[in-house]
């Protein structure tokens, strides 16, 4: 994959030299093993170091635990089956592709595909695609497990390189995550932890759950044009020499759309349709069982609704697939159903080898408290330099976009860092929505260039469909000149925009001035 269609520049000499070296990393099943045994190695070595950190959220001493003792690896070993088996992100993908699977083998998913191709301006592709994957985000991961695929098969469909669909996808869906016009659980949820730490410093500052939502809203605007010109203008440009070996019987079929197809999908959209009007009519009915029993929010992580997306995917997939393939021809009785659903199951075993190991490790680390010390003492580190509050900005980006190279989750890092920044600049004038802000940004861009992602090892199986030999160096290559660019602008943006003054979302009850 490192060929390029053009005279070659310095960005694809770097390119290049990122993709040789990463591919000669190992498989990533062995090398979430490798990492595994380093995190055990490194929490014996610095099990007794007194590190003088303390947690911001429970005020205990933060200390690496050492993970070879013989109560914790026992620990480890009894609850290993668990730990896979309550691995997020594979339930996610298996259930699912349970029902992807049925609409891609009945060719539904394909219909949908050549009828959309015949009304979008192939100048707007990439656009179109990008600003779906963003507004994926809505239904959580949702966009891993169906935008990012789909983006290979639509340029594929389209006569252009399908890795560079996957790349624009993967840009919107996970480089993008801050930046949506729809507001989605991770607002609410990154605000608690914001006005937790901001009460630190004044009690009495309550914060709106969208106190972000203009910035990320006219934020996918700038995520959706650095992603059509790099896509466009970088990535497609030197995948054009990259040959597609893939298997040949999984590739899309571009015939035309028969009558009979037609009729087929329109059936298969109709109940598709019907399911998601049953669903409104759920949501919005009074006392409604999906929403939080708690606050009544349908917008929440504790949510019924938001815990039921996979599900949902599996039904609004299967029923139209199931629909489309009987009038079509392409299913003749239930085996045929169910044949679809093992074939799906079939393209995902070596990523559920590659999610046993990448469970392990993510337990192993998040246990050691490595990660939690990393964040805090990356960010005390920041503080202490006393920057202004332009370049602390700039500098809780670039962290955060470091440390997520380790720590994936939003979350939990925001939970790490936020009481040690919000007071901080609190003190100097800056509100926690500014900072919150800020804090997006770099937990976004980094995400697609790290192997530590949980999902970053589908988009490398997702790629070798079209390129056989796409490891994670080919993977971290295409992707790096969305990380560096989106860093880079969306940071100037951000600056810019809060210069001007302009309100970053539905204000908090204390007013900060602005630029």
């Amino acid at each position: 994959m490192s060929e390029t269609a053009t005279t070659p520049t310095l960005l694809n000499r770097v390119l290049d030299k990122v993709e040789v070296v990463g591919n000669k990393l190992p498989d990533p099943a062995v090398m979430f093993f490798g990492l595994l045994i380093i995190v055990w190695v490194l929490s014996w070595a610095l099990s007794g170091v007194n590190f003088d950190a303390i947690h911001p959220l429970t005020g205990d001493q933060v200390t690496v635990k050492n993970l070879l003792s013989g109560p914790e690896m026992a620990d480890f070993l009894a609850k290993m089956v668990t730990t896979f088996t309550g691995f997020a992100p594979l339930g996610v993908v298996l259930v699912a592709m349970l029902g992807v699977g049925v609409a891609e083998r009945s060719g539904f998913i394909n219909v949908a595909i050549k009828l959309m191709l015949n009304v979008t301006p192939k100048m707007l592709l990439t656009p179109v695609l990008i600003l779906v994957a963003i507004v994926s985000h809505t239904a959580v991961d949702a966009g891993y497990v169906l935008v990012i695929p789909l983006g290979g098969v639509i340029f594929y469909a389209a006569g252009r390189h399908p890795l560079a669909g996957i790349a624009a996808a993967f840009a919107g869906v996970s480089g993008g995550f801050s930046a949506n016009f729809v507001p989605s659980a991770i607002d609410p949820l990154l605000q608690s932890f914001s006005q937790s730490a901001a009460q630190i410093y004044d009690p009495s500052v309550m914060l709106n759950p969208l106190n972000n939502y203009f910035f990320t809203a006219a934020s996918s605007i700038v995520v959706v044009l650095i992603g059509w010109y790099l896509t466009d203008k970088v990535i497609e440009p030197r995948l054009a020499n990259t040959k597609i070996d893939g298997d040949q019987d999984d590739m899309p079929v571009l015939d035309d759309v028969t009558p009979r197809d037609r009729k087929a999908f329109y059936a298969g959209t109709l109940t598709m349709g019907l399911g998601v009007l049953v669903l409104i009519w759920a949501s919005l009915a009074d006392n409604t069982p999906l929403a939080d029993p708690a606050t009544g929010k349908l917008a929440s992580f504790s949510a019924p609704l938001m815990q039921m997306i996979v599900p949902l995917i599996f039904l609004l997939f299967a029923l139209p697939g199931i629909v489309h393939g009987y009038i079509a021809g392409t299913f003749k009785n239930s085996q045929d159903v169910i044949g679809a659903m093992t074939k799906s199951m079939e393209g995902m075993a070596y990523y559920m080898v590659m999610a046993f190991f990448c469970a392990l490790f993510i337990k192993a680390f998040g246990d050691s408290n490595i990660g939690t010390l990393l964040s805090i003492k990356g960010a005390q580190f920041l503080s202490s330099l006393a920057l202004s509050g332009g370049v602390t900005m700039v500098g809780i980006i670039f962290l955060v976009a470091f440390i997520n190279i380790f720590i994936g989750s939003s979350s939990a890092k925001w939970a790490l860092i936020s009481p040690i920044f919000i007071p901080m600049l609190m003190q100097l004038g800056y509100s926690p929505d500014l900072t919150q802000a800020a804090y997006r940004i770099g937990d976004s861009a980094s995400n697609i260039i790290t192997p530590l992602l949980p999902y970053f090892p589908l988009v490398v199986l997702y790629c070798q469909r079209y390129v056989k030999n796409t490891g994670i160096g080919s993977l971290v290559a295409l992707m790096l000149p969305f990380t560096v660019t989106l860093l880079i602008l969306w940071s100037a943006f951000l600056i810019l925009y809060w210069t001007l003054g302009i309100p970053l979302g539905i204000q908090s009850n204390y007013i900060y001035p602005a630029g």
